[in-house]
């Protein structure tokens, strides 16, 4: 920001405070592989075959306010899909980092650009988003505790 007046007494200290700073997203560790006795269940739309589940030993909220966690989607053949993602309330984002592996393994997601969130075929993100970790109105999650709290008994993180 350009100024006429020299940067001298109280407004020197305190003019950089507000500009804005870009976001910078924090390294990220993948977490261990999800346990059954750890994955809590999410509710997505009234009716459906698919069961999803969040795994609480993994969900972190970092200081670039991104919520991690992994995701496991299990079809109503059986058929396992696990990922570890992030999301970001501010922009309503979603991001995957890593694909889980037959054998206990992870692999990085080939694509792991921030993308928006949308309806559809990813459904389950948009509740996740709106119903559990960042929802309208509500106070975003800002621990794991709350994060697990809000999971398990569906409230938001001010109950």
């Amino acid at each position: 920001m350009l100024s006429i007046f020299p940067k001298t007494g109280f407004s020197a200290l305190f003019d950089d405070e507000f500009d804005e700073k870009p976001w910078k997203e924090i390294e990220v560790q993948l977490p261990a592989f999800p346990e059954s006795e750890n994955l809590i269940p999410f509710k997505v739309g009234a009716i459906t075959d698919t069961r999803f589940f969040v795994d609480e030993k993994s969900i972190s909220v970092g200081g670039d306010e991104v919520i991690r966690y992994t995701l496991i989607v299990i079809s109503s053949e059986g058929a396992r899909n696990i990922s570890f993602e992030g999301m970001r309330c501010v922009t309503g984002e979603r991001r995957v980092y890593a694909l889980g592996r037959a054998d206990k393994t992870w692999s990085r997601a080939r694509s792991n650009k921030w993308v928006r969130l949308q309806g559809g075929s990813n459904s389950h993100h948009v509740a996740l988003f709106a119903d559990y970790f960042c929802t309208i109105g509500q106070k975003t999650i800002m621990t794991p505790e709350e994060a697990v709290r809000v999971l398990r008994y569906a409230k938001s993180p001010e109950a």
